[in-house]
């Protein structure tokens, strides 16, 4: 529905807090994006670089990890505090018109972390229940570098999400059909109010440029290109914590799957940033303590090659300590562009970090995906 076509703001109204857990009446989404990484994610180096207004509540606070908090009794010298980006209320020209026009809107830049093709967006109004924008859009645009606000104003930008009614306290979810590689987004509010959280879930498309120049690499990193594919347990954290930066600090900042009360074992699939020849690789199991994996094999395979399914042994089971790093220097190099690691028989680790450069073939895909996804 777009904002030329008619409809009932108030039918997207939440109802107001009546006590209790401020959840229970959250509007929540179909659909499923586990398994995508948000690409704007703070963590990573997200940013919410410009906005037009944020009188009553930070634009930063959009890209907070954790889902927004409620406070009835928070109130500040500009009113109710919200853990979100809110702006003040927007008015008319005159006492005749005092109502703003249907064009008129309130916008955010945000710069993502991890420069990608988008899969969906969850724009979530968490907690404004009559204070959530009437309308709302997203736009994209692919500026190389670090562009001034004014750069990325003057860009040229396309529309992924349309204006759309939003429910207040909830989770506006839209699926994504663009392939294309982007940089940075638009979002926009009509005419004014409050959005709690965004999440942009797609998959990074790496430059090959910068990842040629550093030669040798982590190859399976989230920020060169790496992928978790699949895994056979996301109970209390995601596995694809496993290859975001830096070293855990705390335990649900790595991957932890449930007890295990069968005779099997744990594992996860790992897609490489193309074909590279690995070297050495890193698990860390930083702040697993009690809950660890006991051991772990390490499993490789390479999609070009005459077997392209058959998974071959990289390292062998090797026990695994608690909160400690453990290297492997391999005897020889290996060629693959997918890795495995298997844990036994449960148990988590927090990071895994894979060190090889690209063969010929796989700067050759990369090169390949880096242009098809500009477009």
């Amino acid at each position: 529905m777009s904002g030329a076509q008619p409809f009932d703001p108030r039918a997207y109204n939440a109802q107001p807090y009546q006590g209790g857990d401020p959840y229970a009446d959250y509007k929540d989404t179909k659909l499923d994006f586990s398994g995508l990484v948000d690409l704007a994610d703070r963590r990573l180096g997200g940013s919410v670089v410009a906005a037009n207004d944020e009188f009553f509540a930070h634009r930063e606070n959009l890209l907070k990890p954790e889902p927004g908090k409620f406070d009835p009794h928070a109130f500040g010298h500009k009113g109710k505090v919200m853990d979100g980006w809110e702006t003040r209320r927007r008015r008319g020209v005159s006492a005749e018109q005092p109502h703003p026009t249907s064009e008129d809107h309130d916008w955010a830049l945000i710069r993502l972390a991890l420069p990608g093709v988008i899969r969906g967006v969850n724009i979530d109004t968490a907690h404004f229940r009559g204070n959530q924008p009437t309308e709302v859009s997203l736009e994209a645009t692919h500026v190389e570098g670090t562009p001034t606000t004014e750069e990325l104003l003057a860009a040229e930008w396309t529309e992924l999400v349309p204006r759309t009614p939003a429910y207040g306290h909830a989770a506006n979810a839209f699926e994504v059909s663009s392939t294309r590689r982007w940089t940075h987004l638009r979002l926009k509010q009509f005419p004014d109010g409050g959005i709690a959280r965004l999440r942009v879930y797609g998959e990074q498309v790496a430059d090959p440029t910068w990842l040629s120049a550093q030669g040798s690499f982590d190859v399976a990193a989230l920020l060169n290109g790496g992928v978790v594919e699949d895994a056979s347990d996301r109970f209390f954290s995601p596995p694809e914590n496993i290859i975001t930066p830096g070293r855990s600090h705390k335990m649900d900042d790595g991957w932890e799957n449930r007890r295990r009360r069968d005779n099997g074992n744990d594992w996860v699939v790992f897609r490489l940033t193309a074909q590279a020849s690995v070297r050495a690789i890193e698990v860390d199991t930083a702040y697993l303590k009690g809950n660890s994996a006991g051991w772990i094999t390490i499993l490789g395979r390479d999609a070009h090659s005459d077997k392209p399914d058959e998974w071959f042994e990289i390292v062998g089971r090797t026990a695994l300590e608690p909160d400690s790093p453990h290297r492997f220097v391999l005897d020889a190099p290996a060629t693959v562009t997918h890795v495995r690691t298997d844990v036994f028989p449960d148990g988590g680790m927090s990071r895994l970090h894979v060190y090889g450069s690209l063969t010929e073939t796989g700067t050759a895909d990369l090169k390949a995906r880096w242009e098809a996804a500009r477009g």
